[in-house]
């Protein structure tokens, strides 16, 4: 995987998260790092699926 993509990738995650949080889970606390956790772990997949 490239710089780029490596980059995009963390980006998209970064704002996925955000977004969601800002969005959706505001007040839900266990959700919302259900939801993060969730970002983060398909993230990595799709790192590891490209590596």
């Amino acid at each position: 995987m490239t710089m780029p993509a490596k980059l995009v990738l963390l980006i998209v995650m970064i704002a996925l998260i955000v977004g969601l949080d800002l969005s959706v889970f505001r007040h839900h606390t266990p959700a919302r790092l259900a939801a993060n956790v969730g970002v983060v772990l398909l993230a990595l997949a799709v790192y590891l699926r490209m590596k």
